[in-house]
């Protein structure tokens, strides 16, 4: 599983089109697949720390029980505008749940820090981190959209529609 600071040298384009858009709106909605097959939307806060995108959401949450049954997911920044100036990036990967006490107790102590949320106060938590192995962005530039493109093992693509 690769780091956050992995990803961003592989996509840096990308990267900074996600870390950009969640440091503005805080939010993400994550794609899940339902046990019917079907996808799931849901909102949710992730967080970059120490060096890994974690995903935490309310014990036994639907979108938690969706990555235990199938961990492939999709998270896509919260677009603000339907002319996409500020960017729009989506994620693919895998959720990897964290399990490990120690790791945990460091979540809920950055978190803390980070926003003032104590999620064990708020009777508990499960914690992902998404292991990205492709990613999309995109940034409504006047005329013309710039789309950048990544996928695991490849340098990431930049291009130019108008």
């Amino acid at each position: 599983m690769r780091s956050w600071k992995d990803f961003t040298a592989a996509a840096p384009e990308t990267a900074a089109i996600f870390d950009r858009r969640l440091g503005k709106t805080g939010m993400a909605l994550m794609a899940t697949i339902r046990s019917d097959g079907f996808p799931r939307i849901s909102p949710l806060e992730p967080a970059v720390l120490a060096d890994r995108l974690y995903l935490g959401m309310m014990p036994d949450s639907t979108k938690s029980l969706d990555l235990r049954r199938d961990a492939r997911c999709c998270l896509h920044s919260a677009t603000e505008d339907k002319m996409v100036g500020d960017g729009d990036a989506k994620l693919w990967g895998r959720g990897v749940e964290v399990v490990a006490e120690a790791e945990r107790r460091e979540y809920a102590a950055a978190l803390e820090a980070l926003n003032g949320v104590d999620v064990e106060a708020m009777g508990g938590y499960d914690l992902w981190i998404l292991d990205v192995t492709a990613a999309a962005g995109l940034v409504g530039e006047g005329d013309h959209l710039r789309i950048s493109a990544w996928r695991d093992g490849e340098p990431e693509r930049i291009i130019e529609k108008r």
